[in-house]
């Protein structure tokens, strides 16, 4: 099992964790697959009203795609896939307000899941980084999303300093990335107490402020996502360069917190 779905009829909540807590929750094709699936599937439930987004353990939120991943791409540019573009649950359309408990890292790929939650809850312990750049690929999608919700140099910063530098919890607060910070204990229940405030109100009420929050936005994030498969062709390196560039992470100085 990649992803545990656990729903609680009597608050209308419905919790979804990714359950790869010994590949730091990274996502495979199952677990895309099943994130697809049980997004669409939440949609139909009339006993779910909010949802809460979690990983498994304290070590990582979501490391993004696993590195183990192989996906087989069209030999055109223009023809790419990404394996993780309908991870996020209003890729599939579900309108329900979805709570983000980050717990440990959330990096590179992860950004898909927090870019269309509602809003984050973190632990202290939590740090954010985009670790793109470092391995010769270009942050495209991720940085866009990060774009439409943090400070514009702060995104810039963070997609570009790759694993030099990663951004503390206390940080991502003060700059509204996250909005509440607790600690690891504490995390899910300050989550759960939220879904099921949201949970408690009409659900047409609910669902409707949250069209109209991303429609605030909508327009410039589908223009800037289009551009992203071009960008990802043009400026990645081979995957053998890639990997090479990976396996040699381990030698990499720490990165910085701030």
């Amino acid at each position: 099992m990649t992803l545990r779905v656990e729903r609680d009829k009597a608050t209308g909540v419905a919790v979804v964790t990714l359950d790869r807590q010994h590949r730091h929750n990274a996502v495979d094709p199952a677990t895309a697959a099943a994130l697809g699936e049980t997004w669409h599937e939440l949609r139909f439930a009339e006993d779910v009203r909010a949802v809460v987004l979690t990983g498994a353990g304290t070590a990582a939120f979501c490391t993004g795609i696993d590195r183990d991943t192989e996906v087989p791409q069209p030999a055109s540019p223009y023809s790419a896939d990404d394996p993780l573009i309908a991870i996020g649950p209003k890729s599939r359309d579900l309108w329900k307000p979805v709570v983000t408990a980050v717990n440990g890292m959330a990096c590179g790929g992860a950004f898909y899941l927090l870019g269309e939650s509602e809003f984050l809850i973190a632990s202290e312990t939590a740090t954010f980084f985009d670790p793109h750049t470092s391995y010769g690929m270009v942050s495209a999608y991720e940085a866009v999303y990060m774009a439409q919700r943090m400070p514009f140099g702060e995104a810039a910063r963070m997609s570009l300093m790759g694993t030099a530098e990663r951004l503390s919890a206390r940080r991502a607060h003060e700059i509204g990335l996250v909005t509440e910070l607790t600690t690891p204990d504490g995390l899910l229940p300050a989550a759960l107490r939220a879904a099921q405030t949201l949970a408690g109100f009409p659900t047409e009420a609910v669902q409707g402020t949250v069209r109209a929050l991303w429609s605030a936005k909508q327009a410039a994030l589908q223009q800037a996502l289009a551009q992203a498969p071009a960008l990802i062709a043009l400026g990645n390196l081979p995957p053998e360069r890639q990997a090479e560039l990976f396996a040699g992470r381990r030698t990499a100085p720490e990165p910085r917190l701030r």
